[in-house]
């Protein structure tokens, strides 16, 4: 009898473990979670980090940016 208590308490508690999810932290957005590492005191510092932040996360703008001031400079 008390081996059947025993088992049914390990069943549920299988059960029950094998039904919890485990949720994990991840950055949805790039950007988001780059700038949020660029807290600081000193404005300029932190301003610099964003700019950096900017161009490692929206690499597609920050190649147009290039590309636009390279043919910009060549024309001129």
């Amino acid at each position: 009898m008390e081996m059947k208590k025993v088992a049914a308490v390990l069943l549920v508690l299988f059960l029950v473990s094998s039904q919890m999810v485990s949720i994990e932290g991840d950055a949805f957005d790039c950007y988001d979670a780059c700038s949020t590492g660029c807290v600081n005191r000193d404005v300029r510092t932190m301003l610099r980090c964003d700019r950096k932040c900017a161009i490692k996360c929206d690499r597609k703008k920050a190649n147009r940016k290039g590309y636009n001031n390279s043919t910009q400079r060549d024309q001129k």
